[in-house]
């Protein structure tokens, strides 16, 4: 296959990269401020400028699209970007595997199913929410992936957050009551690059098997690096004033029998 791969130069596009060039595929990469390391074909691109989009999506000639993209704090590249993506694969008849996330949802104590309708309590959870509805209205067939946190080694934005905390570099705590399904990068780039050869449609939730607390998280990243999980400071998201969603567990029952990839659990992992 030929695919591209936008968000190419993060932590996730970087192992899609990694494993597509590994499986044969050719690659086209972008990025917007610098290139990765991957020995891929590198083209800039600014999700912003919807006619960039649709240009680099005709210039590549994709079997399928991976939309790997965001900002987490500018709306205007994670939603409207990704409508301009969607649009673009739509019009070209190129398939399209958008990575979405669980803040889409407000949070609670039951899982919630891939096909549970948004309901976002924060500014990037709406912009996520508003993506996943461009997508949808205007590519039907794409597959909208929604996962959790994304962990791996000390380069991952959870991982190093926690080290981070764990050694004073960062000062916080980590919340007891602040419940995510943190997935390796491996397994979920594995699984989105399934995806893309499938012809999947519709929203699939694809994290990890097991709902940790990120007080639990922080504990189990200071045994892996040898750190003592004493030092493991913990409070409450309820006490501390700050609105996001509590508990975010997703049913992963689909994707465990439609995937080849196997989703490990988070103590497995680190």
């Amino acid at each position: 296959m030929t695919l591209l791969i936008l968000g190419a130069s993060g932590h996730l596009g970087g192992e899609l990269c990694r494993q597509a060039r590994a499986a044969g595929s050719t690659v086209v990469g972008t990025y917007l401020r610098a290139p990765g390391a991957s020995d891929v074909d590198w083209w800039p691109l600014d999700l912003r400028d919807p006619a960039a989009v649709r240009s680099v999506v005709e210039k590549a000639r994709p079997s399928t699209v991976l939309n790997a993209a965001y900002a987490y704090h500018d709306w205007a590249t994670t939603a409207d970007g990704a409508a301009s993506v969607a649009l673009a694969c739509a019009e070209l008849g190129v398939g399209l595997v958008h990575v979405s996330s669980d803040v889409v949802h407000g949070g609670r104590s039951a899982p919630y199913p891939d096909d549970e309708p948004p309901a976002p309590v924060t500014p990037y959870g709406a912009a996520k929410a508003a993506a996943e509805t461009a997508v949808r209205v205007t590519h039907p067939g794409a597959a909208i992936v929604r996962t959790s946190l994304i962990v791996g080694d000390e380069h991952s934005q959870a991982v190093a957050l926690c080290l981070d905390l764990l050694t004073g570099r960062r000062e916080g705590a980590f919340f007891t009551d602040e419940i995510r399904c943190p997935v390796h990068v491996a397994d979920l780039a594995a699984a989105l690059l399934e995806l893309a050869g499938s012809g999947y449609a519709g929203r699939l939730n694809v994290a990890g098997p097991r709902a940790v607390s990120r007080a639990e998280l922080g504990a189990l990243v200071a045994r892996r690096y040898g750190l003592d999980p004493a030092a493991v400071r913990t409070a409450t998201l309820a006490g501390s004033g700050l609105v996001r969603p509590g508990e975010l567990r997703l049913d992963v029952s689909r994707a465990a029998g439609l995937l080849r990839t196997r989703l490990r659990p988070v103590d497995e992992i680190l």
